[in-house]
């Protein structure tokens, strides 16, 4: 059965579920604060080439958690905007200590 989510707030749920091994977790954690260094060097030093790293960064570590880790297939392949803004969101509930590091 193929799930549909009409809203963010009934995808996030679903994609923490996609994310319960602890490993997966931090490898997106790492990979979501890695793109989001890299894009702040980018801009402040103006080498736009480095925003080329930006999707190996933020896809590599995420699917390395997924196939080696979680054993899952990444929920971005079939909900890629809801994936890439619930990677932001559980980066900042993984800061903010409401999900387990």
């Amino acid at each position: 059965m193929s799930e549909q989510f009409d809203t963010f707030r009934d995808f996030y749920p679903y994609y923490l579920g996609e994310h319960s091994d602890r490993i997966c977790r931090r490898l997106h954690f790492a990979g979501t604060g890695l793109v989001m260094l890299i894009l702040i060097v980018a801009l402040a030093t103006g080498r736009n080439v480095l925003l080329w790293f930006l999707p190996l960064a933020g896809y590599g570590f995420a699917w390395i958690g997924h196939f080696f880790f979680e054993r899952n297939r990444p929920a971005t392949f079939r909900f890629p905007l809801y994936s890439l803004l619930a990677d932001f969101v559980m980066f900042r509930d993984i800061l903010t200590g409401r999900i387990p590091f």
